[in-house]
């Protein structure tokens, strides 16, 4: 065998689950924004999402209160912009001026979509079962919106430690699925 032994505190890297987002609240007229890349598709109709949030994170208390947020998803071009996010907290500054991006009012919840990204899911709780003890939300989109003039979304995924990768290449193969 040629493999190696590997860090258990790198496989985190290995199985990254999707996109890095922008998960974007709302409570009593004050916004956050916070970059998140542990989601999961849970189910499909309707469309369930799975995502942890750390109780140490200041989105975790307004998820947590307002039971809707809306998962906001960036291209590869404010990759600066998602990282900066991520690396401030909204209890010190209001992250959409800060950030120069641009709040749009949802249709189903009262958190605001991200204007400058490409896709937009508004969401409500409904499972709470996992959050005190892991942090896992799950979320069902309720309204869901895209840029059609975006055509190949190149999205980023999380390596960690600093490390992404870009969406890359798309391949098409046979199917029984549909």
């Amino acid at each position: 065998m040629t493999k190696k032994s590997f860090p258990l505190s790198r496989v985190y890297g290995l199985l990254e689950p999707g996109p890095v987002v922008m998960v974007s609240t709302a409570r009593k007229g004050r916004t956050n924004i916070m970059t998140l890349s542990w989601q999961t598709m849970l189910e499909f109709e309707p469309p369930l999402v799975g995502c942890v949030v750390s109780n140490r994170n200041y989105s975790f208390n307004l998820l947590k209160t307002t039971r809707e947020c809306v998962i906001n998803i960036p291209t590869v071009e404010l990759a600066e912009k998602v990282v900066e996010c991520g690396n401030t907290s909204g209890r010190d500054i209001d992250k959409f001026p800060a950030l120069g991006l641009t709040p749009v009012a949802a249709s189903l919840v009262q958190a605001p979509l991200i204007d400058e990204c490409y896709a937009n899911l508004e969401c409500k709780l409904v499972d709470t079962r996992m959050v005190n003890k892991y942090g896992f939300f799950v979320l069902e989109v309720v309204k869901a919106w895209i840029d059609p003039a975006i055509k190949d979304p190149r999205t980023i995924h999380h390596q960690g430690k600093g490390i992404f990768k870009v969406d890359g290449d798309t391949i098409k193969l046979p199917s029984r699925m549909k």
